[in-house]
């Protein structure tokens, strides 16, 4: 399937992904001079015995459904859709390639995540529904997996490939009774029953599970069983966000109460509501503070400003000399006397808190030796396989990919995958983007 060329113009180069309704690749537009996107395919009949219990004519349908809906849409929130066609027994669906750490990710690498990050990402979210209802959409699985935060601190939300219309004219179902549609977690208590029509307010529901995640760090019920997760979601009201962080603002609290509120008549009446609620939360343009890549409250610090140049590190900077392979034995000293001296103990939260610092005065060639250099003793201390040691190793391969420095960058990144492969699968989103960082050093590096 690899260099497949769709409708004589749209070459597939990677997977990106699978689902029941088909394969995401990523690819190039020939006929724009090989601009990245990404294609979606879909065969009705495998995929039909993917889902099983869904038939051809009906993922038809609703692969042609989603081609409508989305390309009626135009907001920097939301994936564009360029293109869309058959090509023989398959249907394409082409959009705007992303690119960025998905919300799961962006999550998991902050401890805690920052309260004024999760209302940034919220008010963007919202900002990207009300133009989604506002043609009768309801998205119906919001999670941070379908959450994209861009290196400039966008938000962009993906995969409204489960959508229900519900237009004037255009209201045929598109699931059949009983099956559900949506990822149990953040789904509506009414969506879940399936007793009534969907609308924008169970969005608002998966809105509030998602920033109840992103402020306390786990999500609002667990269950082990669907039914089990429904009965929580009707007849349980979740732990208050304070109890399990009190310094978030009691305002907000109060605002991810309602928005898990069961009645849908007891939620906000809509996005704008929720957006106006977030408001006197948000930072303000001029705002101080340290300028990080994917970063979401820049949006609102500094709109529409350029991200900040890179400056040459000064002529006085010392020169740190790239670690090898970690979890590889160290040299022997130059001198041949042995091995070196063990090496001092590293303090990671002070290293990345003066990272970030360096990357806010825009001397990112420090960063990425400061990174590289405190490894070692990350690894002496923690161990080559530790949590520790990969935060920093992932910092370290992204600072070296944002720094053009793609010879450094690609033994890091190529290992990253292969951990990251071996522990959750080729097609999970981490390793399908880390997949994608390596095809981009190796092209760069001519390989």
């Amino acid at each position: 399937m690899n260099g497949r060329l769709i409708a004589g113009r749209y070459r597939l180069v990677e997977p990106l992904g699978r689902g029941a309704m088909g394969q995401v690749w990523g690819g190039q537009d020939l006929g724009l001079g090989g601009r990245r996107i990404a294609v979606k395919l879909m065969h009705s009949g495998q995929a039909a015995s993917l889902s099983g219990s869904t038939g051809p004519e009906e993922l038809r349908e609703r692969f042609e459904r989603e081609c409508r809906v989305t390309a009626q849409l135009d907001h920097p929130g939301l994936v564009a859709v360029h293109d869309a066609g058959r090509d023989g027994d398959e249907l394409y669906l082409v959009m705007q390639r992303i690119e960025g750490s998905d919300l799961r990710d962006h999550l998991a690498e902050q401890d805690p995540y920052p309260w004024r990050w999760a209302v940034a990402v919220a008010a963007q979210m919202c900002s990207a529904l009300v133009a989604v209802h506002a043609v009768g959409i309801v998205h119906r699985d919001l999670k941070p997996g379908n959450v994209i935060v861009r290196p400039d601190g966008r938000v962009v939300i993906l995969d409204l490939g489960i959508a229900a219309v519900k237009a004037s004219g255009d209201t045929t179902r598109l699931t059949r009774t009983g099956v559900l549609v949506g990822t149990p977690v953040y789904m509506a208590p009414e969506q879940a029953v399936g007793s009534a029509p969907v609308g924008p307010r169970a969005d608002l529901y998966a809105l509030g599970v998602v920033l109840y995640e992103l402020l306390t760090g786990q999500v609002p019920f667990e269950a082990p069983e669907p039914a089990g997760l429904l009965y929580k979601k009707l007849h349980h009201s979740p732990v208050p966000v304070r109890d399990l962080r009190p310094e978030v603002p009691e305002p907000l609290d109060a605002l991810v109460r309602r928005l898990l509120d069961q009645d849908p008549g007891a939620r906000p009446a809509d996005a704008h509501e929720v957006h106006a609620e977030l408001a006197p939360l948000l930072p303000r343009p001029g705002e101080s503070g340290p300028v990080l890549p994917l970063d979401p409250t820049r949006p609102f610090r500094e709109p529409m400003a350029p991200w900040p140049p890179r400056r040459p590190a000064p002529a006085h900077a010392p020169t740190v000399v790239a670690p090898p392979a970690y979890g590889t034995p160290l040299p022997p000293a130059a001198s041949g006397f042995g091995p070196p001296p063990p090496a001092a103990p590293v303090d990671l939260a002070a290293t990345l808190e003066e990272a970030r610092g360096l990357l806010s005065a825009g001397h990112y060639t420090r960063v990425a030796d400061l990174l590289g250099g405190a490894l070692p003793a990350a690894v002496a201390e923690h161990g080559a396989h530790s949590p520790v040691v990969r935060k920093l190793r992932k910092q370290y391969a992204a600072v070296l990919l944002d720094t053009g420095q793609y010879a450094r960058a690609l033994p890091e990144i190529t290992r990253l995958a292969a951990e990251y492969a071996a522990e959750r699968g080729p097609h999970d989103p981490e390793v399908v983007q880390l997949r994608q960082d390596e095809a981009l050093c190796r092209a760069r590096l001519g390989r």
